[in-house]
Order: C-alpha cells, then sequence, then structure tokens
C-alpha cells in the first residue's frame, strides 16, 4: 500500500502532533508522516497495531477535533442586493478615488469546493481567476507539492477545462454543497455582464480553494457524530493551511484565508495545534487570516458554573435535556486552574452515579440497572495546550429526558472561580438537545478565539441589530473577541441570498483583500500583517453612542472598511 493509499484509507488514524513522530512510533506501528510547518505533522497510524481511541491515552491535542461548516439559512428577497457592501463600506472603496478591488491579492478558501465554470469566478476573456483548487477527495492526479494525497488542479488545467464542452472531464473537482461556492462569491466574486448583476468585496482578487474530505469514521464513532452531518478533521485543516500559505510563498502575493468552520471542542481560548499555526501564518507579513464566530449563541449549548465566594465546596447542577433519537453526544467542562471539580450523573429515572472526584488522569466509564446508557468521562487534570483542567463525557445510547451532571467545585474560599461545559455544534447535534440553563455568552467556535486571527459577529444590516443566532464572547478568560461585527443577513450569494456567521467573515476577508491591496500592492504600508490590519479595521469601525465596547456581541464595532481609510487620511 502507497503512503497515499495509507492517508485516505479509513484503516489508519490520523495523529496531530507537534513534533515530527510520536516517540518509539517508527519501532512499533505501521505509518505514514505528513509534514506541515516546523515541528508539527500530521501522523498516519495503522488502526489495528494501536490502543482504542480515548482521550487520557492519547492527550487531547493529538486526537483531531472536528469540525462541522456555519450552515446558511435561506435569506429573502431575489437578485443582487448591494446593501450589505455598502453597510460595510466595501462598496465606496471599490469607487474612485482608492479603487480597491483586490486585485494583486490571493483570497484562500478551506471548505466543499468551488463551481469554478461560474461567471463570476472568471476574467473578462473567460478565463480562470481561480490560482488553483486542491481536492482533498480526488486521488487520480498529483497532488501539490510537498503533500502526499489528493489532486491539485493549476490555473492552465482549469483553463483547459473551461475551453471544452465537458469541463468536468478535465477538472473532475466541484462544489456539490454550494457552501464554498456562496463563500467565494460573496468575498470576490465578479459580475461580467450578460444579464448578471452580481458583485463581490474584492472582485478582482485571485482565488485558490481548498475542497475539504470529510472525516474519517473512527473519528466520528469516537465523537459520536451522525452519519449524515457534514465534518472535517483537524488534520486535513491543518494541511489545507499549509497549502494556501505556500501560495503566498510561492508568489510572494498578499494572502487572505477565509475560514468559514468551527467547533464547541476545545478550551475557546485558542489554545490547539490548528490556532497555534493559524497565529503563526497571521502574524507573518502580508497575510491575514479571518474566521467566523459560529452561530452557537442562541442554540442553548454553553453552561456556565459559578463557586460560591465564602465556601470551600459549591455543588451545581447542570441540567441537559436529551431528545428522543438521540444516539450519542459528547461534551467537555473545562475548570479554572486554581479549582478542582468531582462530578456524579443522575439519569432521567432518578439513578445517582457515585461522586468520582479526580485526582489525576484516568478514564471511567458508569453504567445504569435501569437504564441502557454507558457513560465514559476522561479526565486530565493539566490539559497539555491551555495548562487546565478537562473533563472529556461521551453519552452512549442516552435515555431521552433530563440528565443531570452533579458538579462539586472546590476551590480557596477567597476567590471566584468558574467552569464551563460545551456540547456539541448544531450542525452535528439534535436540537432537541441543550441545557435547561445556557448562558449565551462565550458561544464563538473555535478557532476563533485564536488570539491574531480576524474574529468576526453577524448583524443585521437592515435595522442595525444583533443577529441572536451569532455566537458571542468574551474567551472563557475573558480576552476581547469578537474583534468586529459584519452584516451576515440577507447576503446575496451566487446561489441565492443567504444569512449565516460565515457570510460576515466572507465580507470581511473581501474588506481584508481590499486593505492588503492599498497597503502592500500599491506599497502603501507593505509590511502589513494580521494583527495591524485587525486593529486598522477596529479604528475605522462604526461604533454606536448607545453601546459599550468592547462588547461581546459587537466587538470593537461594525465593520465599515471605508472609515479605516478615513481615519489614515486623518478625515
Amino acid at each position: 500500500m502507497t503512503d497515499r493509499e495509507k492517508i485516505v484509507s479509513d484503516e489508519y488514524y490520523d495523529l496531530v502532533t507537534d513534533y515530527t513522530a510520536p516517540p518509539g512510533i517508527s519501532r512499533l506501528f505501521d505509518y505514514v508522516i505528513q509534514p506541515v510547518d516546523g515541528e508539527i505533522a500530521v501522523t498516519y497510524v495503522y488502526g489495528k497495531e494501536i490502543s482504542p481511541i480515548n482521550i487520557t491515552e492519547y492527550t487531547y491535542p493529538v486526537l483531531p477535533k472536528v469540525y462541522g461548516l456555519m450552515q446558511m439559512e435561506e435569506g429573502s428577497g431575489q437578485g443582487f442586493d448591494p446593501t450589505p457592501l455598502i453597510y460595510g463600506g466595501i462598496s465606496q472603496v471599490q469607487r474612485a478615488p482608492l479603487e480597491l478591488t483586490g486585485r494583486g491579492v490571493v483570497i484562500g478558501f478551506l471548505d466543499t469546493g468551488i463551481r469554478y465554470d461560474d461567471p463570476v469566478f472568471l476574467n473578462q476573456d473567460g478565463s480562470s481567476r481561480i490560482l488553483g483548487i486542491w481536492d482533498q477527495t480526488i486521488q487520480s492526479g498529483e497532488p501539490p507539492a510537498g503533500i502526499l494525497y489528493g489532486t491539485e488542479y493549476r490555473k492552465e488545467t482549469i483553463d483547459l477545462a473551461l475551453q471544452s464542452d465537458n469541463p468536468r472531464e478535465i477538472v473532475p473537482s466541484y462544489d456539490e454543497h454550494g457552501h464554498g461556492t456562496a463563500m467565494a462569491s460573496v468575498a470576490a466574486g465578479s459580475s461580467l455582464g450578460n444579464g448578471l448583476r452580481f458583485l463581490g468585496a474584492a472582485p478582482e482578487a485571485d482565488i485558490v480553494m481548498v475542497k475539504l474530505r470529510q472525516a474519517k469514521p473512527f473519528l466520528r464513532e469516537f465523537y459520536l457524530i451522525p452519519d449524515d452531518a457534514i465534518v472535517y478533521a483537524e488534520s486535513d485543516l491543518l494541511v489545507a493551511l499549509k497549502y494556501l500559505e505556500s501560495y503566498a510563498i510561492s508568489l510572494s502575493r498578499p494572502l487572505v484565508i477565509f475560514f468559514g468552520i468551527g467547533t464547541n471542542m476545545g478550551d475557546h481560548e485558542g489554545h490547539s495545534v490548528l490556532a497555534d499555526y493559524m497565529n503563526r501564518i497571521a502574524t507573518k507579513r502580508s497575510r491575514a487570516i479571518v474566521v467566523c464566530g459560529g452561530n452557537e449563541g442562541n442554540s442553548a449549548r454553553h453552561y456556565m458554573g459559578i463557586s460560591a465566594e465564602g465556601l470551600s465546596e459549591t455543588l451545581d447542577n447542570v441540567e441537559i435535556r436529551v431528545g428522543e433519537g438521540t444516539a450519542g453526544f459528547t461534551a467537555e467542562l473545562w475548570g479554572s486552574v486554581s479549582a478542582n471539580h468531582a462530578i456524579s450523573i443522575r439519569a432521567p429515572g432518578g439513578e445517582i452515579t457515585p461522586r468520582v472526584d479526580f485526582r489525576g488522569q484516568g478514564s471511567q466509564e458508569f453504567g445504569f440497572i435501569y437504564e441502557r446508557t454507558r457513560i465514559q468521562v476522561d479526565h486530565i487534570l493539566v490539559e497539555q495546550s491551555s495548562g487546565e483542567e478537562l473533563i472529556f463525557f461521551r453519552f452512549l445510547g442516552p435515555t431521552p429526558g433530563i440528565w443531570t451532571i452533579q458538579v462539586a467545585i472546590t476551590s480557596d474560599r477567597n476567590s471566584e472561580t468558574t467552569f464551563h461545559i460545551w456540547l456539541p455544534i448544531t450542525e452535528v447535534l439534535k436540537e432537541d438537545t441543550y441545557f435547561l440553563k445556557p448562558s449565551p455568552y462565550t458561544t464563538l467556535t473555535e478557532p476563533s478565539n485564536a488570539r491574531d486571527v480576524i474574529t468576526t459577529s453577524v448583524y443585521d444590516d437592515a435595522n442595525g441589530s444583533f443577529w441572536a443566532e451569532s455566537g458571542r464572547g468574551f474567551t472563557r478568560s475573558g480576552q476581547i473577541k469578537p474583534d468586529i461585527c459584519a452584516p451576515g443577513v440577507n447576503v446575496s450569494t451566487i446561489i441565492g441570498a443567504k444569512t449565516g456567521p460565515c457570510l460576515a467573515a466572507a465580507l470581511t476577508s473581501g474588506a481584508a483583500a481590499q486593505f492588503l491591496q492599498w497597503a502592500v500592492v500599491k506599497g502603501n504600508r507593505p509590511w502589513v500583517e494580521s494583527r495591524e490590519l485587525k486593529n486598522y479595521l477596529i479604528r475605522g469601525a462604526d461604533r454606536s453612542a448607545e453601546i459599550s465596547y468592547p462588547s461581546r456581541e459587537f466587538g470593537y464595532g461594525k465593520l465599515d472598511i471605508a472609515g479605516t481609510f478615513e481615519v489614515l487620511a486623518g478625515v
């Protein structure tokens, strides 16, 4: 079996490592290593030769997290509506005197692919504005340089396909879902006449697309992901980022990376191998990464508990309503480093498990006499990436009804501590499974909590109100996220009007490309990188006198790239 065959085989498990290879693996396992960057790599090992998957033995960062699409809702209205572009200040800077259209800038996407033959992705002469498509799902052609799987289609091949009677015989990669095509059209779609009226934020930017492959069965089984849910593995996202970054390096061009997927897994502080890699890219010159904050603000998938000051132990009953037909789900409890957390679990029928007071790292399984449910619990007192306590739950075959996790918080009497529990994102877990007393805050999906990326939330430009479904800040330790709020309701895409958090990030990605054209391509700020760009956007943001900033909902204000240039001009 070749290295490529091993990587794509379901029999080989992906492990994310921040070193070249796990100690001793060359002596023990059949494996393949896909380098990513520096000491980051993905190691694919033969599943039958390793221990059963669990958090305790493999450690939390090594098992790839799974990320889902931030699903779009159908919007209202027909035809192209430029209002979101106008409210974002994008239309104003597309026109003279600035004439910023993203020319000379590359926008990279990690998504469901792209319908490359759509006119909004073509130049005036009919050639493609897409520099490359890396399709992780197709293994019949050559992969990109430095990558061991998938097939890359370069611009010259795409142009050849566009000239043929059957383009998909030459470039078979296609976006069946439509999500990636919609995002690319909002960020970088152009209008070419012939009765077509449409315009994206950066209509002359070049495009690079990664069509992601879905997570392997071993991850879906471990994280109890339904068969019909669209999810992607952190391992493939890391390699996709490597591919997009390689374009900026090879072409010496400014790069904006759009990241429109997310997860409720993680410490919600931006500590992960993926977040670290994104921060590393974002702090390079001529780079920007824009991440949507998700649509979990109103989903009731987050719970926050607080210890009572003056007491050495506080008891908190966390109630989860489990709906009919829920085959299983996971949950993550993240505690403050200054406290310890013990748990017991009460089933809908009244059975209560013994209290477990974790003192180190270990796994335990709970069973019930009157329930067929099994609950597996992994505990890590000091999680490797964050340094804080993690309790990881797997509910297998949960009985419908109210489940209660009683959390006992032991802490210093003179300090107040918090713990947080997250259920999976809406795209993964049935809507009728949720916390009875949720908190809408700290609901930004990962990796939008990463320090140096540009994180967006969503507002409705029709009335200026915050979109209730949008993720809200701040991070678990109170760091300021989101950074900016952008229009995301009834935004025109090439597949119709849509609503969702990814649309706000797509508009912001186009605005970032406009700024990089002015700064790098035109030579006004040639050394700019993501942190500086973020602060330029913050300085130009539209802020209301009625809101205190930074806000959990709006961040530092509403996107206004025209306002940014007014600040730079001293207006």
